[in-house]
């Protein structure tokens, strides 16, 4: 009789294992438990109720339901010795003993026995003191930047430092402001290990070790490896970066040093064993080990998929994390990692785009996700299909990219005068961004993946530093755009070019298949809307016509910017490089919501977007529905220039223009907003014979009405009052919550509208691991804790939290669910010396109101219904009063009563 299985856990890696166990003739059913909406109801899987916190009744009931086997996926579970204890009531069980998955549980533990037994890691040591932990990382010959919460953390317990200053704060964040609870009672500092990260995973039974394809996980919430550390946004398998001779160094070395050193310590290692490894000049070094598989690692490690899912037409298959069966059918989120979108093909750019195209077809609210996964893998490749350096030509394997009918697509620009204001300000770096964000921005408006690029930087006489600057800037920007750079000519040319003048241009070639070539003209019909997308400022064009109008100025390149961040000079502001589109926009082209993009460059609005519409259609655009930068609006007053000059010239807030149908439009909107300002612009409607291609309406009003905008162009001219036209800044909001921040989510998502005044750069809670601090950091928003239970009285907590006001330049406080009382001190000091501080009063739920809103009670309604409803109240009031409070439309009297600002009256 074939076995039942139960698998513990309820993550995407449970579901990939349940998945996988009942693929296999000798299963007959997989319980999972708690399990999620993926495990619920399907085929031979099924979601189990039993409590696996309390052993000896998980071990009856798997008597009870003939259970043959457990599976363990989680840490915790192992840590609390499951497996001993079922094992030990007659059960088998697949995972290591609670003293070996010491290796896990305990930092110190593991760092140890790595000393012990000569297991390459990083020079470290542990504390339980703050104070003795921030002296030894001040004191450290080496870079002592990486600390760590000794204990289980849920793989969330490190924080990798840029300084010294940094490290200390996480220190004290983990040890005094119990960061991660009781898992940081014990601190390990390390040195700073630098090199290529991977994980190696294999099965043991206490004396061998069966080594699997090794796997790169990504830890950071963001593209581009910024934004918090999270469990794991997404990971691939193999590693390229990963040679068979390192492979067997790994296991010899690491692997099986470790069970050996398990076994003779009288603890035998049976199950998965996952280290992490560095891949260091000095060889690999383990930064720490898993007594399990990982998350999302596991996920990606099935060497065989079949579809299950919504997408499964596609080929690729979800794995459920947290998700969870509505009554009466459906799925809903229920926080955290929710989904794993997993992909196998046969090249790792071809399982990526998959796995890409899979995840732009699934939305929720307030989705985050990375497109750059395997980005370090992408390089890797780029760079050794490329012939070294010296050659006569550079090689791309075109069938290894994964393409199956692919037109070649190819670009080739410069960046104009701009070079002009770059070698005037001696500023080099951001042209090679600016250099191949032309060239791929127009292979990408074809529908095109970028392959690779190659540069011709040519001069009059060769400075080395200049050069290198501009080269390293391609390099990266290449990096940026997921393409190789493949090479490039540098020439000397005496007498072409005057002292410290050069050129640049680049090449770009990328690739599409077939069928999926842009504009797709025969579908774009009327009534299609336009999608247009934030840019960083000028971007790359129309610089011959800047330089004339900030000579006629009498600006300097060195003189403080009208436009432009605050502090930011001319040169600074005019040399801000052009974004690179390819990251944003590929996976959604790929997905084929998208029938056209224009790439708004040479020519402005009035010329590029007619480049990718039938004859017969014209674009019809609402200037007031973008974001217009301020440098247009100053360009247009110093120039004097017509409505069609600006935008036939310049692209006038929008880098690109999509076409969308009505259907998509919210979707697509919504995938961009995810990582960059986007708006619908406008529509398609007939174009009569003879009629403009581009209608832009409300371009005047846009331009004055310019957010950022300096108010008095007129006084640019006197170079005193240059420092005094600094842009609008937004306020500076730190909002104090106690749970699960639900107010605090409506107040971020009014912060994230581009016109908001409010920007949220702090989230304090008198209470650790709440739902609200995870909320803050999933949106990249610092956070605190000030444990009110820590300190000796209500002066000490409300003088801590102050402290970390004032470092943050806080102008602005809310309470949002605090469940604190703050003393009269602090309310008087943020309700009088600031202008721009939350209202308070020293009462409890008093002091003037800045919005009210009337709920009414009705007859039919229950006490959940009427809180619902009052909660949807709160919503939006709250961020009103937010916006009322940080644009100055309300400013609190000295008496306590509201002024209100004219514009804000009625």
């Amino acid at each position: 009789m074939a076995e039942r299985v139960l698998v513990i856990g309820g993550g995407g890696r449970e579901h990939a294992l349940a998945w996988k166990l009942a693929q296999s003739p000798h299963v007959q059913q997989v319980l999972v438990a708690p399990g999620n909406a993926g495990t619920a109801k399907n085929e031979k899987i099924s979601n189990s109720a039993v409590s696996v916190n309390n052993h000896m009744v998980l071990a009856q009931y798997c008597k009870d339901h003939n259970v043959g086997l457990v599976v363990v996926g989680p840490e915790v579970p192992l840590a609390a010795g499951v497996v001993d204890d079922l094992m030990a009531a007659g059960v088998l069980c697949f995972g290591p003993s609670a003293k070996a998955a010491q290796l896990e549980a305990s930092k110190s533990f593991s760092k140890s026995f790595m000393d012990r037994h000569n297991i390459p890691t990083a020079r470290w040591s542990s504390f339980t003191d703050p104070q003795d932990t921030c002296r030894y990382i001040r004191g450290a010959e080496f870079p002592a930047l990486v600390v760590k919460a000794s204990g289980l953390a849920a793989g969330k317990g490190v924080v990798v430092a840029r300084d010294k200053d940094e490290a200390c704060q996480a220190v004290l964040d983990i040890m005094k402001d119990k960061a991660f609870g009781s898992a940081g009672e014990t601190v390990v500092v390390e040195e700073l290990l630098e090199g290529e990260e991977v994980s190696c995973l294999c099965f043991s039974d206490g004396v061998t070790v069966s080594p699997m394809p090794p796997v790169q996980d990504h830890k950071r919430l963001l593209d581009g490896d910024q934004g918090p550390n999270t469990g794991g946004m997404g990971a691939y398998c193999p590693t390229p970066q990963v040679s068979e001779e390192v492979l067997q160094e790994i296991q010899t070395s690491v692997l099986q040093k470790t069970v050996d050193g398990m076994r003779e310590e009288g603890t035998p290692y049976v199950g998965v064993l996952y280290a992490g490894l560095m891949l260091t000049t000095e060889g690999a070094k383990v930064l720490e080990f898993n007594c399990r598989f990982g998350d999302p690692e596991c996920q990606v490690r099935s060497s065989s998929l079949r579809s299950l899912s919504q997408v499964s037409e596609m080929g690729i298959q979800v794995f459920h994390a947290g998700t969870e069966l509505k009554e009466g059918g459906g799925v809903m989120t229920s926080g955290g990692r929710v989904l794993t979108v997993t992909a196998v093909r046969p090249t790792l750019e071809s399982a990526l785009r998959s796995a890409n195209e899979g995840v732009a077809v699934i939305s929720f609210p307030d989705a985050v996700y990375r497109r750059d996964i395997g980005h370090r893998a992408i390089a890797h490749l780029s760079h050794s299909r490329c012939v070294s350096l010296g050659g006569f030509a550079g090689l791309f394997d075109l069938k290894a990219a994964g393409f199956t009918d692919p037109i070649l697509v190819s670009g080739t620009d410069g960046v104009g005068t701009k070079l002009k204001v770059a070698q005037a300000s001696g500023v080099h770096g951001s042209l090679g961004q600016d250099l191949v964000a032309m060239c791929v921005n127009d292979v990408l408006a074809q529908g095109a993946e970028p392959l690779f690029f190659l540069d011709y930087f040519s001069c009059g006489r060769l400075d080395v530093r200049v050069t290198s600057s501009v080269i390293a800037g391609i390099a990266d920007a290449c990096q940026t755009a997921g393409c190789a750079l493949l090479g490039g000519e540098t020439a000397e040319m005496p007498g072409v070019y005057g002292p410290g003048e050069y050129d640049l241009a680049g090449f770009c070639v990328g690739a599409v298949e077939r069928g999926a070539v842009l504009p797709r003209l025969r579908d774009i019909t009327e009534g299609d809307l336009l999608i247009g997308i934030a840019l960083s400022g000028l971007h790359s064009n129309g610089f011959s016509l800047v330089r004339q109008i900030l000579q006629r100025s009498g600006l300097r390149l060195d003189s403080p910017a009208p436009f432009g961040r605050p502090g930011q000079t001319v040169g600074e502001a005019l040399l801000t490089p052009t974004k690179i589109y390819s990251r944003l926009l590929h996976p959604i082209l790929r997905s084929g919501a998208v029938k056209a993009c224009a790439h708004i460059t040479g020519g402005g609005l009035l010329e590029n977007i007619p480049r990718v519409l039938p004859p017969e259609l014209a674009a019809e655009l609402d200037a007031c529905r973008w974001r217009m930068p301020a440098v247009f609006w100053w360009l247009q007053q110093e120039g004097g220039l017509s409505l069609d000059e600006m935008s036939r010239t310049f692209n006038c807030g929008l880098g690109a223009v999509l076409v969308v149908s009505k259907p998509e439009a919210q979707r697509v909107l919504r995938l961009l907003q995810d990582q960059e300002e986007a708006w619908i612009v406008g529509s398609l409607a007939h174009r009569p014979p003879g009629a403009a291609a581009v209608l832009i309406r409300n371009l005047e009003r846009s331009l004055k009405d310019s957010p950022s905008r300096s108010p008095d162009t007129s006084a640019l001219q006197n170079e005193a009052h240059h420092g005094e036209q600094a842009s609008r800044q937004r306020t500076r909001v730190a909002v104090l919550i106690s749970g699960t921040g639900t107010n605090l989510q409506a107040l971020m998502e009014q912060a994230k509208k581009p016109w908001s005044s409010a920007e949220i750069v702090l989230v304090i809670s008198n209470r650790p691991a709440v739902a609200g601090l995870k909320r803050a950091a999933l949106a990249g928003i610092q956070t605190r804790v000030v444990d009110h239970k820590l300190c000796g009285s209500r002066a000490e907590f409300d003088g801590t939290i102050d402290k970390v006001l004032e470092e943050l330049g806080v102008e602005l406080v809310c309470l949002a669910g605090f469940m604190r009382i703050l003393t009269g001190n602090f309310i008087k000091k943020w309700s009088g010396e600031c202008q721009k501080t939350l209202i308070l009063s020293e009462e409890v739920d008093a002091g003037a109101i800045v919005v009210q809103e009337a709920v009414p009670i009705l007859v039919t309604d229950t006490e959940d219904s009427l809180s619902e409803r009052i909660r949807e109240a709160e919503h939006r009031a709250f961020p009103a009063a937010l916006e009322l409070v940080c644009s100055g439309a309300a400013k609190l009297r000295d008496d306590g009563r509201i002024v209100w600002s004219h514009s804000a009256q009625g």
